[in-house]
């Protein structure tokens, strides 16, 4: 019996991961992150809980589709349940091995696979294909598993013009639907786009005309592994006289990659550092820089702000935004765009230009999908639950009329689907959650954390601090209020006011309390949150320092 089980990517955008397990070997496909909400404060990143896998005793291999950070980004976590090796093109294994280095994994082993390699991990043979999307090296999968061959798309789009020449394999995935699939997995992202998604190069028309009309310098944000697109406005910075220079750590590393591997090629003498860019002529100049979500630590966010240190802004400039807003990024974004523009430059989006174009399929190339695979079940994945309801209704009206009729398992996170030669059920539901990441630290930031991260910001921090003599627990001096965040008009007299208040609580404690730290800093804490809530209607978050003298 195959056990498959969605651990990330079926509910949410992000966060994607599939386990397979027949018997004692499990295989996970892709291990993503999905970035957090604003209210959930200091969280980094947010990945699948490992927890199933524990239970599962490790994890055989890990199979990854392509090098976006919402399939590699939570690799790291997932190898210290690795017992074998992880599988990936030569792009996708180049892009997760800073991330292994960086986390004290560099001895992980990588195993290089192209499209149509096959591999045996245990019962499962699995066979890499071709597909397009926004970046090179990225495939599907065909698992041939004891149960039957299931197919995981990864992300995929139909692009008949690819700018690397790599078509998607549209014969392997017709031969597959021939020879019988059992069950298709498949990217549920653009389902509710009608018509095709556009091809990368139809960007370039837009292009030539910015590149026509900009007066000075031309700074076009894009994600760090938009390859495709950095291609593109090479060869336009190549036909317009342009140097090009990247601007930001993850596009500068994710270039160097990619050239490093023949994914992206740059003619000698068109390449400049950041630091270049002022000893050059602005009409001469095309800065490729991160940032378009509106990040505020990114290379163009320190621009914006002239934060950055060699890239300034003039009023000639012309700023592109290419990349699609991710939602809940928009306050971010608004944010960028206004301190861009108050530098008098010209700020150009896709809603302005067709200045971007999406790597994943629309509503007729899933039904393409679904024709040339024929799978006896589909299982939509990779979106939030209307995606994947509206993918299961495009599906639908697909199997209308074929018999025997496919089935469709509308799965969530953590739904257990079981496979065998006689069919696929949902049979219960298996641990899964969400695991908050602070920084590099690895491991849960729990809800004590997230409260008291909360508190800080919308309340503020107040601080007494109070010397004693570690003898008699006498005062030694005035006491003092240290506050961040928490601003009243009254402020100054607030302030004096709590300091009594203090002064007051040392008075009336005795001996006994004032000399034990941990009972002193606790009644200090309970009177001035009381003092406050009344004086000023907040709770801030009191935290007393007591110097023993």
């Amino acid at each position: 019996m195959l056990e498959v089980v969605p651990l990330g990517g079926l509910g949410e955008f992000g966060m994607n991961m599939i386990a397979f397990t027949w018997v004692e070997t499990t295989l996970v496909v892709d291990e993503g992150v999905m970035f957090p909400d604003p209210e959930l404060l200091g969280v980094d990143r947010i990945i699948p809980d490992l927890s199933y896998l524990q239970q599962k005793g490790g994890v055989a291999a890990l199979i990854l589709t392509h090098g976006h950070e919402d399939h590699i980004g939570g690799v790291p976590h997932v190898v210290p349940l690795l017992r074998g090796a992880i599988y990936g093109t030569p792009l996708t294994l180049a892009l997760i091995e800073p991330k292994l280095r960086e986390h004290g994994q560099p001895d992980t082993p990588l195993q290089a696979v192209h499209p149509r390699d096959r591999v045996m991990i245990g019962p499962f043979t699995i066979e890499f294909i071709r597909v397009t999307h926004s970046m090179p090296d990225c495939v599907a999968l065909a698992i041939t598993t004891p149960a039957g061959v299931i197919v995981h798309t990864g992300d995929f789009k139909v692009d008949q013009t690819p700018i690397d020449g790599e078509h998607f394999d549209v014969h392997r995935f017709a031969r597959l639907g021939e020879e019988g699939v059992l069950a298709l997995f498949a990217d549920s992202t653009n389902v509710d786009r009608r018509g095709f998604t556009g091809s990368e190069t139809e960007v370039v028309e837009a292009f030539e005309e910015v590149f026509t009309s900009a007066a000075g310098r031309l700074i076009v944000a894009a994600f760090a592994s938009s390859i495709y697109r950095m291609q593109i406005l090479i060869n336009l910075a190549v036909q317009f006289d342009r140097k090009v220079a990247f601007v930001g750590r993850g596009m500068i590393e994710n270039s160097q990659t990619a050239q490093r591997l023949g994914h992206l090629r740059i003619p000698a003498g068109v390449q400049i550092r950041d630091s270049d860019v002022g000893s050059h002529p602005a009409r001469g100049v095309l800065c490729l820089t991160t940032g378009s979500q509106g990040e505020p630590l990114s290379a163009l966010a320190r621009i914006a702000i002239d934060d950055h240190r060699h890239v300034k802004l003039s009023a000639d400039d012309t700023v592109v935004l290419s990349a699609r807003a991710i939602p809940g990024n928009e306050k971010s974004i608004g944010r960028l765009v206004n301190h861009i523009a108050r530098r008098g430059c010209q700020v150009l989006h896709e809603g302005i230009k067709h200045v971007h174009v999406s790597g994943h399929g629309s509503e007729e190339e899933l039904k393409l999908m679904l024709s040339l695979v024929r799978p006896r079940y589909f299982v939509p994945i990779h979106g939030e639950y209307r995606q994947l309801a509206q993918h299961a209704r495009v599906a639908g009206r697909v199997f209308a009329g074929r018999d025997p009729r496919p089935e469709i398992l509308l799965a969530e996170d953590g739904d257990i689907i079981l496979m065998d030669e006689a069919g696929a059920r949902l049979a219960g539901k298996a641990p899964v959650g969400r695991v908050l990441i602070d920084g590099t630290r690895t491991g849960e930031i729990g809800d004590e954390v997230l409260r008291d991260r909360r508190h800080l910001a919308e309340d503020g921090l107040v601080v007494p601090v109070v010397a004693i003599n570690k003898q008699t627990g006498t005062l030694e001096g005035v006491p003092e209020i240290i506050t961040r965040g928490f601003v009243m008009e009254n402020a100054q007299e607030l302030l004096a006011d709590g300091a009594r208040v203090l002064s007051h609580v040392f008075d009336q404690s005795s001996v006994e309390e004032r000399t034990d730290p941990g009972v002193i800093k606790e009644k200090v804490r309970a009177e001035l949150r009381r003092f406050f809530r009344r004086r000023s209607g907040r709770r801030p978050f009191v935290l007393p320092v007591i110097m023993e003298i």
